[in-house]
């Protein structure tokens, strides 16, 4: 009997003890941990920009004057220039790159871009400006001889290097660059409008949005604005430069080949937005 009543009063205990346990507030989950995504400006990307191209101290200077030795440019033993119309101008066109950056967060980036532009500063090249006492022939069509005034489209394949402080990317970019016009204008003469190479270099700073900005149309990892300034040099053109067509005759009238061409080298500030894809 005494064991009976033993085994009695501990299962009594147990029972207690777990209603007891029952009525105990339960212990709250542990809260899940969500890192939060670094940033990254690995992954490629396409964009288009928008600027104004300028040229240099040395596409400034007036060409000297050219001397009058056929009346079907103007008249005879006159002399006639060209103005500084047509020298500057707007820039707007496409790009294309990827970089990759070593680090996410802050870190080194290294990538490589291409781009195609327009270039409005061969639209007024015809700014021709006559001599005291020089009538120019109304069928002459003149070119200005400063190839800059000749450029039409340029574009460039870069290299870039910069550092990132999270969505900040400072860079410095440089490589190949070339540039032309349209032959077609020119009547099948050469001139300095014939596509030219030569190298481009610059420095920028670039900017990126959230990934929910409202400017990501295209549901790209990121969105970024940038700022570029690009300085570009192109071969001279060796060859004789197209200087006036009448368009009457069709004779085609050179300029002097022992004087320089001046101006194939021009400056660009441009702004640009890119949409990149890749990694976060």
């Amino acid at each position: 009997m005494k064991n009976i009543a033993l085994a009695s009063t501990i299962l009594a205990s147990l029972a207690s003890g777990s209603v007891l346990a029952a009525d105990l507030p339960r212990r709250a989950s542990p809260p899940v941990f969500t890192p939060v995504p670094v940033f990254t400006w690995t992954g490629f990307y396409i964009g288009g920009n928008a600027g104004y191209a300028f040229t240099t101290r040395e596409s400034r200077n007036r060409n000297a004057a050219f001397l009058i030795n056929d009346a079907d440019i103007g008249t005879v033993g006159g002399t006639f220039g060209f103005n500084n119309r047509g020298q500057n101008g707007f820039s707007g066109g496409l790009q294309v790159g990827a970089n990759y950056q070593f680090t996410p967060g802050s870190g080194f980036v290294v990538g490589v871009e291409a781009d195609a532009q327009y270039l409005d500063a061969g639209r007024r090249r015809s700014g021709v400006v006559a001599g005291p006492g020089t009538v120019l022939n109304p069928n002459a069509v003149f070119f200005d001889p400063r190839a800059t005034a000749g450029l039409e489209y340029f574009g460039t394949v870069r290299g870039r290097l910069g550092y990132a402080f999270d969505r900040t990317l400072v860079y410095a970019t440089g490589g190949y660059a070339y540039g032309g016009g349209s032959e077609k204008r020119f009547f099948g003469a050469t001139d300095n409008a014939q596509m030219r190479t030569g190298w481009a270099a610059g420095a920028g700073l670039e900017y990126a949005l959230p990934t929910e900005s409202f400017l990501n149309f295209f549901r790209a990892s990121a969105v970024t604005m940038k700022v570029e300034g690009l300085y570009v040099n192109l071969q001279r053109n060796k060859g004789l430069a197209l200087l006036a067509v009448n368009t009457v005759t069709g004779d085609v009238f050179l300029r002097t080949p022992d004087r320089r061409s001046l101006g194939d080298d021009f400056a660009v500030i441009r702004a640009g937005i890119n949409y990149k894809f890749g990694s976060y």
